[in-house]
This record gives C-alpha cells, structure tokens and sequence, in this order.
C-alpha cells in the first residue's frame, strides 16, 4: 500500500535582486517583473509504501528538503500532485516549529499541537519526550538559551514519541553529538520494525546503507536515479569521487621520490566478474583480484578470524607517478567493514609507465564478522590517502560466502580481546577479614656491583 504519491511535482521560487523589487512588483501588480525564476524541483514522481523506509541523497542545494517540506505539507507545490495518507512527524531544519522565546516544555506543547494532538495527549507523553530528550532542568528555560545539540534532542523526542505513521528526518541529526545521535538511529530501526514509513535524509551514506530499503538520488532538482539503495549509494559514491578528481585534476600534485624498482612481481590474476560495476578516470586499470589463502590456493569460501591473501593486478595506460592501490570489503547488507590501500600501509609503489603491470598482495586476517557473505572491491588511483584521482575501482568484484565463526557475534564484529581477568573472595573470608590481598610485583634485584638500568 501507498502512503506517499508523488506525480510531476515541481517547486519554484522567485528570486529578487534586491529587497526593494519584491514591493515594486507588488505594487505594478504583476505587470512588470522584477525577479528571476529558480526550480528547486522538476518533474519528480515517486511513491513510497507502508513500512518503508526511504533515503534521499544529493549534494546541498540538489532539492533534498523542498521534497521533504513538500511531503510534510509545509510547502505546495507549483506543479504536480502530492497525496500523503497517514500521521505525519517531521525532524526537518534546526529548530523549526519551535519558538525561541518559549520553553522547551512550552514548545513541547506548540510542536505537539502543530502535529494536530490535544493538550492532554501531550501530557501524556510528557515524561517520555523528557527522559528520552535528556535535557535536565534546560526544559524550562527559553530556547534561545540552548545549543543547537539540545534543540535538535527536543525535537526529534516530540517527533519520534508522538506515534507517527510517518516520520520524516532531515539532516538535523548531524549536529548532535555522538551518544544521542547513536540512540536517534536505534530508535528509527525500532519504528521501522513497528511498520512505520520514514523517509531518512542524510550526507553520511553509511546510515543511509544501514536504514534504507530504497534510495533516490536528487541533483540540480532532478531525479538522477531511484532505486535500492546499495545500488543507488554505489554510484552516488561513485560520481563524488568523479567531481572530485575532476577538480584535483587542475592541481598539480608535487611528484615524490620513489624508491628503487620492485622485484619481480608475482603472478598477474585477471579474475573480474563478466560485467563489473566500474568508474574512474581509467589512467590505469583494475585487472583481476583473487582471495586466497596464505598458501596462494584461491578460496571458494573465506572463514571469519582466518588470514587470506588478497592480490591485486592492475595495468597503467597513461604515466602514474604516485600509485596507489586498495581493497574495500563490505559485509552482505553493503556496509563497509573496512578498507586499505598501500599509502595508508606505509608502502611506496614505483610509478607506472603506460603498458606496465603491477601486481599487490593484501595480507589480511578478517575479524570475527556477522553476516553470511564478504565482497571485495579492488582499485587503482594516483596520488595520496588524503588526495588522490580515482583511476579505477570494480564494486563488489568478488563475493563470497563467509562461514561464521564457532563463537557467536554480538553486532557487526566481535573486537579481539587479549585476555580477562578477575579477582574472587569468598563470603567466609570477608567474614573473617582472612582475604588475601594483592601484592604488587616485586621491583628486579641487582648485584650490588652492577648498577640497575636506571642509574647506568
């Protein structure tokens, strides 16, 4: 079932020059124009069903909170139609629907009543909003005296504890702090799994990955992709990277000494799959990647906590000067577990003349992972970990399915832990005051004629 349609939608604004322009036109009433036209959004139709959850992503200014403003009917829309059935909460700018003069408890109340509920039903979820706000005392003071962090807490407690049929989140969520912002995304993965539709707007494309069900990317306005997330995420990722090595391509990255030539490199492997999801600037190209164990027998499978080997060969087609190559793995859900590359290893490769060939080997022990399958995305780029020109990376090149450790995992991975220890005493010798008690060691002792390494 539908709850959100979208037909044609498009959003203008009236863009003036001067303050002044805006009363001038008043005043000819329509019959001279004085601004200029600026679409925010154009032809965009979508739908979104009960109990999903949908992400938006988008540079800034690319329409992401018009489209949100639109759905939540704080804004209409110039073109199209919009049908919303269903409750409807929304987290969008900082602060909005709040008074800075007023209370946080007073504007706990202005918010909830924007939100069409009855005094009483506030009070009922008064004490709820506040301890999961964890504000203090602040809540009744003006707002105007809180940081952006409380405000953003104020709020999203109103929005989540109001029993929405929908929730709408914009990127508000990014000023807090850490502790409530990890708190903020189990408490939208619990309304997801109570069948609540949220639309989840969002720079950090790993909370995105992590929440949606389906993804639609915006630019300049316009519908650039819509589709499941991983997909959609992937190639969103993959443009950035692309602007981006467009933009360092105009400056010039001072070349560095390399070291003497490698030795002879082990063998080129030129495994891809038949059709692999590619981008980068092509420079140089990914040949082949091949996980295999230490003894260089390729794996059909990898075991979570053991060690493998991944190699990767790849081929320069212009001059390299600063190589660099790396290895992403993400876990079955697309999340990225981790990444390397040899600059962030502390090891120089040599630069590549067009036609030459350099083959890498990655030795890695995996950690223990949840999940049921481990892809791994190889890629080849020029320059340094903090800057660098993507020249080529093939998404998710290789798959395959993870055996589970023997211990189970509690999240997404289990930290190695290097030991416990414990201290018992029993009921009777606290009784009796008989507790051994804990000597510290004991200092090393040194032949009167030798001095202790201190002194010497």
């Amino acid at each position: 079932m539908d709850w959100i349609t979208l037909q044609g939608v498009g959003k203008k604004f009236k863009s003036f020059d001067h303050p002044g322009d805006r009363v001038k036109e008043l005043l000819t009433l329509g019959r001279r124009r004085y601004h200029k036209e600026y679409w925010a959004l154009r032809d965009v139709s979508l739908s979104i069903r009960q109990g999903e959850t949908f992400c938006i992503v988008g540079e800034n200014g690319s329409g992401k909170t018009t489209l949100l403003k639109l759905i939540a009917g704080i804004l209409q829309p110039t073109t199209g139609s919009i049908a919303v059935k269903g409750r409807l909460s929304a987290l969008l700018e900082l602060g909005s629907g709040f008074s800075p003069e007023f209370t946080g408890r007073e504007n706990v109340f202005l918010n909830g009543a924007i939100l069409g509920f009855s005094n009483k039903e506030i009070q009922e979820r008064l004490d709820e909003i506040f301890a999961f706000a964890e504000i203090g005392e602040a809540v009744d003071q003006p707002l105007k005296t809180y940081s952006s962090g409380m405000v953003v807490r104020l709020a999203f407690a109103v929005a989540v504890q109001m029993d929405p049929d929908i929730l709408v989140v914009d990127e508000a969520l990014s000023v807090g702090d850490v502790y409530f912002s990890q708190r903020c995304m189990r408490k939208i993965h619990a309304l997801r799994d109570r069948g609540v539709t949220v639309i989840f707007v969002s720079h950090n494309i790993g909370d995105v990955k992590a929440l949606g069900d389906r993804t639609l990317w915006l630019e300049r306005g316009r519908v650039v992709e819509l589709g499941k997330t991983r997909d959609v995420a992937q190639r969103y990722m993959a443009a950035l990277v692309k602007k981006d090595a467009a933009y360092l391509k105009h400056e010039s990255l001072s070349p560095r000494g390399t070291e003497d030539p490698a030795p002879e490199p082990p063998e080129v492997v030129a495994d891809l799959p038949a059709e692999p999801n590619r981008h980068g600037d092509r420079r140089a190209q990914v040949l082949g990647i091949r996980v295999t164990d230490e003894q260089g027998a390729k794996l059909s499978e990898v075991e979570a906590g053991k060690p493998i080997v991944a190699r990767i060969s790849v081929r320069a087609a212009e001059l390299i000067r600063l190589p660099i190559v790396g290895i992403q793995i993400r876990d079955s859900g697309g999340v990225d577990l981790s990444g390397t590359n040899t600059s962030r290893e502390g090891v120089p490769l040599p630069a590549l003349s067009p036609g030459d060939e350099l083959t890498v080997d990655f030795h890695l022990r995996l950690p223990e992972i949840a999940g049921h399958e481990l892809t791994f995305t190889p890629a080849v780029a020029e320059g340094a970990v903090s800057e660098f020109a993507l020249c080529d990376m093939v998404e998710d090149a290789v798959r395959l399915p993870l055996v589970p450790p023997a211990r189970p995992v509690r999240g997404l991975l289990s930290i190695p832990c290097r030991g416990v220890r414990f201290s018992h005493t029993s009921e009777d010798e606290l009784a009796t005051g008989t507790a051994p008690g804990v000597m510290p060691p004991k200092s090393p002792r040194f032949p009167k004629s030798q001095k202790s390494p201190e002194t010497r």
